[in-house]
């Protein structure tokens, strides 16, 4: 699968057949998202594989209820360790580049995901609190995104996209 086609053919996928996550694609798409650019090359993302259905339930709920969630063979928790990157930018570091980088680190996974034949949704609809403490998070880390991941079943068509020229501009506003 080329580029193109991944991004204009991957959706959010909320329903799952019960086929496992083989450990290869699991590594694919870890490994495709350990590829994402990040400021400074730091890297400040940290990732759980979740199988345990009783801590994907606990993500589930953390979700406000989202329990597709705990219906995916594998659940990836993704969090941003801010003073990764306040270390080297501050602030800014802290508060705005680790979340683009993750969000680069995300979106890789996504992607591979969908190519590979897998489903996967970015749940970011979740109370961190819960979330961390399912996923037993130090408090160093924020947890930023709930992947479920597996075989999809179900085929959503592409949502409504905004047209080009309704949020391009040339040169300024």
């Amino acid at each position: 699968m080329d580029t193109f086609e991944a991004i204009y053919g991957r959706r959010s996928i909320r329903a799952f057949s019960k086929e496992d996550v083989t450990q290869t694609q699991l590594t694919k798409i870890l490994d495709a998202g350990r590829q994402a650019p990040s400021a400074g090359n730091l890297q400040p993302w940290e990732l759980v594989v979740v199988r345990d259905s009783k801590r994907k339930m606990a993500l589930a709920r953390a979700a406000f209820g989202q329990y597709f969630i705990a219906e995916a063979p594998i659940v990836l928790v993704v969090c941003v360790h801010p003073a990764r990157s306040a270390r080297r930018y501050g602030d800014r570091g802290a508060g705005l580049y680790c979340l683009q980088d993750t969000a680069a680190f995300i979106q890789n996974m996504l992607l591979a995901s969908h190519a590979i034949g897998l489903g996967s949704c970015w749940v970011g609809a979740f109370d961190e609190a819960r979330a961390a403490e399912a996923i037993e998070a130090p408090d160093a880390l924020r947890p930023v995104a709930i992947i479920p991941v597996g075989s999809p079943a179900e085929s959503p068509s592409a949502p409504p996209r905004r047209r080009l020229e309704d949020f391009v501009q040339e040169e300024r506003f």
